[in-house]
């Protein structure tokens, strides 16, 4: 027995091309969004060493996670 054989029909779809127009418009709109959702925090000035905030034990990263918020509100380093 003989296989039979298809032909293919290929048609052809529509391609969309983004215009220079909003690629312009979407990189400047990613430069106009604020850091951290609008947290901006500021350590400039500060004395103290990584052993002084987390202390000389190993600590899990979620426990640098909460002590280094800690360390911001109680220093009020943060604009919020």
């Amino acid at each position: 027995m003989k296989a039979k054989s298809k032909s293919t029909i290929k048609k052809k779809t529509p391609t969309k091309s983004i215009s220079k127009k909003s690629k312009t418009t979407m990189s400047t709109s990613k430069a106009k969004k604020p850091a951290f959702g609008g947290y901006a925090i500021n350590f400039t000035g500060r004395k103290e060493t990584v052993e002084q905030v987390f202390g000389n034990k190993p600590i899990a990263p979620s426990e640098m996670t909460k002590k280094i918020w800690a360390f911001i509100k109680a220093n009020s380093l943060s604009n919020r």
